[in-house]
């Protein structure tokens, strides 16, 4: 098993003899406590899967190995347990659960947490954000002066009308009465008749709203092609909850009614300009990953050519703009769990699945999200880059034969018509090939996508031919998907005419569509078969036929 955000291993020598290094694995006892948990065999090497057969662990040693981290950290809860392998060897499995409710730190006040397969120092400046993605501080737990008794009778209807309506909750669910359900989506103290902060958001008056802490506030802004304001809607009253105000987002604003007419056979289509589940879930997200300890209005601003919408906040620690699609990390849970039951948003984690495919389905680029010192920020393009693509992914997604990630993993190659396995990676934003394979295996197994011959990094993969014929493909031939043989013909025939020559001439004569990479790789092979010679270095660098 490899290590991950869940999972490490180590050498028996971290725990025995004088390589011990128990403060290392303090160390990420504390990482792991301060984020999901995870688990540490040791005695099994980096580089292996099971421990060496010989391996014997003395019998004291888990207690040994408790005892220490017990005095090396505050917070982290550990258990050990002596196992041993199918080979016969013995090591040991450090389990740490996760701190719900305290920030774990080493003994000499250090603070870690695990990202990926790394422990990482948490910076004081940023304490106060991990204690608040932790749940230490827990703004939808906390109890408020309002009893439910006194809550907004109507939007009290409206939400049990709602949960009992929801094909998202079970029967077990919808036959609690009304106390019973709101204690369920904590939006009520279980002890009490007192509404939590969630419970007010949803279910309280305009003026209790108005009283809790950092209730959200947005403001949609449209600009002109110049940057000026010419329109803004704002919800800044609290007389709307969560469920209200991002469908009077979607209702109220005339922009999200526009869209792109493209041709499709004797009949036109039109592509709206944003799909309403994408906005849906874009608004959702904005107000169930924001962090509620601090103020800050949420900007949703529509451009000519795009929109993006403004979070107050970082991303929770441990997410990056770089792994968002596949990390998942609860902020405010209960709120979370309220939104999926209401159809707000997808499931935690699928989210920007679900916009990734949409988006693709439509001929769109996927989101771009960037995060800043004290926002993030999600945009979203108008522009339809390839009617085309909107064929391919209609008869891929009809076949009824890919799974969701496969039917980005075509879209993302029908959108660039030809990739590397490395562009994927990238695309996706994945760790590495092993992580590709389950996007990206079975469409060549499908024949849905096709591979080049080469037997290297360079190997590209493309829509396959039966897919583009049964689809309609009607996309315009292009040197993007030129063979590898035949390209090398190109740059031959080029070198004979004009040479010597840069690589810049070279791509620009044979044509600038090819992924100058693509070029680059050719011209290594030419050089390395003695085909052509170079002349010159770097930048001045020029090529001719061997003669």
């Amino acid at each position: 098993m490899k290590e991950n955000s869940l999972y490490d291993k180590k050498s028996l020598r971290t725990v025995v003899g004088k390589t011990a290094d128990f403060s290392e694995l303090a160390k990420d006892c504390v990482a792991f406590s301060n984020a999901q948990g995870g688990i540490i065999d040791i005695g099994i090497e980096n580089d292996d899967t099971l421990p060496p057969a010989s391996q014997h662990v003395p019998e004291d040693l888990p207690t040994t190995i408790v005892n220490k981290i017990s005095g090396l950290t505050h917070a982290v809860i550990a258990t050990t347990e002596k196992e041993t392998a199918e080979n016969g060897g013995e090591y040991i499995k450090l389990t740490i659960q996760r701190n719900p409710s305290a920030i774990a730190v080493t003994s000499s006040g250090k603070i870690y947490v695990r990202i990926g397969d790394n422990s990482v120092p948490v910076g004081s400046e940023d304490v106060a954000r991990l204690a608040a993605d932790k749940g230490c501080i827990s703004w939808e737990d906390t109890v408020t002066s309002f009893s439910w008794k006194d809550a907004d009778s109507e939007k009290l209807k409206m939400f049990l009308d709602l949960i009992k309506a929801s094909d998202r909750v079970s029967p077990f669910v919808k036959q609690k009465d009304t106390k019973e359900l709101l204690d369920y989506y904590y939006m009520t103290d279980a002890e009490s008749d007192l509404m939590t902060q969630l419970g007010v958001l949803f279910i309280g008056k305009q003026t209790q709203r108005g009283r809790i802490m950092n209730a959200p506030v947005i403001q949609c802004i449209k600009y002109d092609q110049y940057g000026e304001k010419v329109n803004k809607w704002l919800w800044d009253d609290f007389s709307k909850n969560p469920y209200e105000m991002i469908d009077e987002i979607w209702k109220n604003i005339p922009e999200w009614k526009e869209s792109t007419e493209i041709g499709d056979g004797m009949f036109r289509r039109n592509i709206p300009a944003y799909p309403e589940s994408v906005v849906r879930e874009l608004v959702g997200n904005s107000l169930v990953h924001r962090p509620y300890t601090i103020r800050g209005d949420i900007f949703l601003n529509i451009h000519p050519d795009y929109i993006e919408i403004v979070n107050p906040g970082l991303l929770p620690i441990g997410v990056t703009v770089d792994n968002i699609l596949h990390t998942t990390k609860k902020r405010n849970e209960h709120m979370a769990a309220v939104f999926y039951a209401l159809h707000l948003m997808e499931r935690e984690g699928s989210g920007y699945d679900m916009m990734y495919e949409k988006l693709l389905a439509n001929g769109k680029s996927v989101p771009i999200v960037e995060e800043g010192d004290d926002w993030v920020k999600v945009r979203v393009e108008r522009r339809v880059i390839s009617q085309e693509v909107i064929k391919v992914m209609q008869y891929a997604d009809q076949s009824q034969e890919l799974k969701q990630k496969q039917l980005i993993c075509l879209g993302l190659i029908a959108l660039h018509e030809s990739v590397t396995a490395t562009q994927l990676i990238d695309l996706l934003h994945l760790k590495d090939a092993d992580a590709l394979r389950p996007w990206l295996r079975p469409l060549v197994d499908k024949g849905f996508v096709i591979s080049t011959n080469d037997r290297s990094k360079a190997k590209e993969y493309r829509v396959g031919a039966r897919i583009l014929r049964d689809s309609n493909y009607k996309g315009t031939t292009s040197l993007k998907r030129i063979e590898s043989y035949r390209l090398r013909e190109l740059i031959m025939e080029d070198l004979r005419i004009y040479q010597p020559c840069s690589i810049t001439d070279i791509h620009e004569r044979i044509g600038k569509e090819i992924p100058i990479r693509k070029l680059q790789f050719q011209i290594k092979q030419l050089l390395a078969e003695e085909k052509i010679v170079s002349e010159g270095k770097k930048r001045w660098t020029k090529y001719r036929i061997k003669t």
